[in-house]
């Protein structure tokens, strides 16, 4: 900068400071130590809001010129406060705990869930014949079988054989069903024929990787994705909308007790927006409310087959339009899944194969109880083998009771695992790239759920094609979830500037969630951490490579992805998975893979503000933008830099502020 445009930038903020200093502040904070999120990352010690806005940002000592008869002037003692918390993706319509039928995440054996099941029939008198639904069931933990409950549909149905009955798990993609709900299926021409060995065939093939089976080939009780609408399932999603819309001030009312001041609502249906206009009306929307609509492609097609791209496109921009000039929300983000979720299910006989795209075929991985009873990986089967050759070629001959038993106990696993699978993507590969590229024609940044390597690099593929259809590259284009990333891919991610919204806290040491995914991408002996995290291995390099894709040019954003796993969208649990990818008391995964305390706060606040199109008035304490803060527990930067990042986890939020009012204070405080 030259001496007369330094000059002039001067006598600008001048200008500005006097125009600010022309009254007392309705409020003055001192005697804080205030990260302020700045290009900087510099600390001040006192801040000043009028008006809903930061006037001052800067030492105690000056602050003082701030403060009138009519100021209220809060000492801090030296707490830290951050800006307020933007999650990235979250699904804020569904984080409320309600009085339903709620597992809420917690780990129990197939046994246990018929007792928990059949005590929520009793608990709501639910009449036979009706649907129980029970939400939040942790699929990825517990569930293991015995002699009595060999399967979930038979742990189910020891539930009640009077009542359709379903699990919904706690990520939004597994569910479980017992009998009488599978027997409900209909097909494509609206006929109840019911999911069986038979009609997965016949009727359902299309749905062959979404559908668990059993030793003989019939379902198993578990139904993934959009196979399970076909069941008639009441709900598919986490809580009923007319339970919310009696208490939506109760998601705002969390998400602030949390210090979230500002969110991407990431899976808004257009039924869902009354609950946004509601709480704007009633005054409680007390955060900035970006809305990723979401329009599924499947539901677009017409006779023909062919996706309706004009429609879906002409609803987005009609929504976009009526938010246009509110001050809280805003709708110029669309969603899209390229995929679902990757676990699969070693419990099961033969065992499930995770569902997601894979860039190369899954191993088939034979699996067996060892010591103290516990699930282990005892071999894998040569699925290029002869035999295996053979049992694909002619597989009619493996299909009894009989012939199944028979070549198990002679080769020690299960014909079908001679199966090659690579998984699928969520739709077609061609409808993904359209429907990025129609929407980025329409100007809309499009926010893509990736989970595998697969879907990775469809999206990246797409955002790519729709850039060079309309010659924009600056739309905030984003991947959520990001678990799996090919090194090659990385570099894409971080050369076309990516946003990728990143649910730190899953980047951890979890040996039955570990156990239910790295198998099927290594070959890996036992059920222990170094069984399970072999440093060469594809999928302990590609997993959640946070640092490597920052190095390359994506740009980090914290994502909660609640209610998935549990409602509470636990931003420091987040932070502090970032900074150490390990819970308490467990070694880390992929370390190198760790971020700077810096890194994963501005995930949170100024990267996500510049995500979401909000960075001039949000995403950092700087004078002029919207009086958006936290004031916490505990010194969160401190701590990382103590080696205590794990201590991060139990930060509580003493005061939220947004827009100069506060808007939570804990109790005590």
């Amino acid at each position: 900068m030259n001496q007369i445009s330094a000059a002039l930038a001067l006598s600008a903020l001048l200008s500005v400071a006097n125009a600010f200093a022309a009254a007392p502040a309705d409020l003055v904070v001192t005697d804080a130590r205030i990260y302020t999120a700045a290009p900087d990352h510099g600390y001040a010690e006192a801040l000043a809001v009028r008006d809903g806005k930061l006037v001052f940002v800067g030492s105690t000592r000056a602050a003082a010129a701030w403060i009138g008869a009519d100021t209220k002037v809060q000492r801090l003692h030296g707490e830290l406060v951050l800006p307020g918390i933007i999650d990235s993706h979250i699904h804020a319509t569904m984080i409320v705990d309600l009085d339903v039928c709620d597992l809420k995440s917690q780990r129990k054996s197939l046994k246990e869930l018929t007792a928990f099941v059949r005590g929520c029939i009793e608990r709501y008198k639910i009449p036979a014949g009706d649907w129980v639904t029970v939400r939040q069931w942790n699929f990825s933990d517990g569930n293991e079988p015995d002699s009595a409950h060999p399967t979930l549909r038979a742990a189910l149905d020891l539930a009640s054989a009077q009542h359709r009955i379903q699990l919904l798990g706690n990520d939004g993609h597994h569910s479980a069903f017992n009998s009488m709900a599978l027997a409900g299926a209909k097909n494509a021409k609206g006929l109840p024929v019911g999911f069986t060995r038979l009609t997965l065939a016949a009727e359902f093939p299309h749905f062959a990787k979404l559908i668990g089976v059993d030793a003989a080939g019939e379902p198993n009780g578990t139904v993934n994705e959009d196979a399970r609408a076909v069941t008639g399932a009441p709900s598919l999603i986490f809580v009923d909308l007319p339970d919310v819309m009696k208490v939506p001030e109760k998601i705002t009312a969390r998400l602030n007790s949390v210090g979230i001041t500002g969110i991407l609502d990431a899976f808004v249906p257009p039924e869902f927006l009354p609950l946004y206009d509601g709480l704007e009306r009633s005054g409680k929307l007390t955060v900035r409310a970006t809305l990723a609509q979401y329009y599924d492609p499947e539901k677009f097609r017409g006779p023909s087959g062919d996706v309706d791209y004009a429609k879906m496109v002409a609803a987005a921009r009609a929504v976009r339009a009526k938010y246009a000039n509110d001050p809280l929300i805003r709708a110029n983000f669309v969603k899209i899944l390229a995929d679902g979720v990757l676990e699969g299910n070693p419990y099961a006989t033969p065992p499930t194969q995770p569902e997601v795209a894979s860039l190369r075929p899954y191993l088939q991985p034979i699996f067996a109880r060892v010591k103290h009873g516990k699930l282990a990986v005892t071999g894998y089967v040569d699925t290029g083998s002869a035999l295996c050759a053979e049992v694909r070629g002619n597989p009619t001959k493996y299909e009894s009771a009989a012939a199944i038993a028979g070549f198990t106990r002679t080769n020690g696993y299960h014909p079908r695992q001679c199966a090659i699978s690579s998984g699928q993507l969520q739709h077609e590969r061609q409808v993904i790239m359209e429907f990025v590229k129609q929407f980025h024609l329409a100007d809309f940044s499009v926010h893509i759920h990736t989970i595998g390597d697969e879907a990775v690099r469809t999206a990246v593929d797409a955002i790519e094609a729709a850039r060079a259809a309309d010659g924009v590259s600056s739309q905030h284009d984003a991947l959520a979830h990001v678990q799996l990333v090919a090194p090659e891919d990385v570099k894409r991610v971080g050369r076309d500037r990516l946003y990728l919204a990143c649910t730190f806290s899953w980047a951890n040491y979890d040996p039955e969630y570990d156990l239910s995914v790295v198998p099927f991408f290594d070959k890996v002996n036992g059920n222990d951490y170094e069984a399970l995290h072999p440093a060469d291995g594809y999928y302990e390099r590609g997993v959640y490579p946070f640092r490597s894709m920052k190095q390359a040019g994506g740009i980090l954003v914290g994502g909660s992805d609640a209610p998935v796993n549990t409602r509470d969208p636990q931003p420091f649990v987040n932070i502090a998975i970032a900074v150490g990818r390990h819970l308490p008391g467990q070694p880390p995964i992929t370390p190198a893979e760790r971020i700077s305390i810096e890194d994963a706060v501005d995930a949170y606040t100024i990267n996500g503000a510049r995500y979401l199109y909000r960075e001039q008035e949000a995403g950092s304490i700087e004078v002029g933008k919207s009086a958006d803060f936290i004031v916490v527990d505990r010194d969160i930067f401190k701590l990382a830099a103590a080696g205590k990042e794990i201590d991060i986890s139990n930060t509580r939020v003493l005061e939220t502020w947004f827009r100069g009012a506060t808007v939570y204070r804990r109790a005590g405080y």
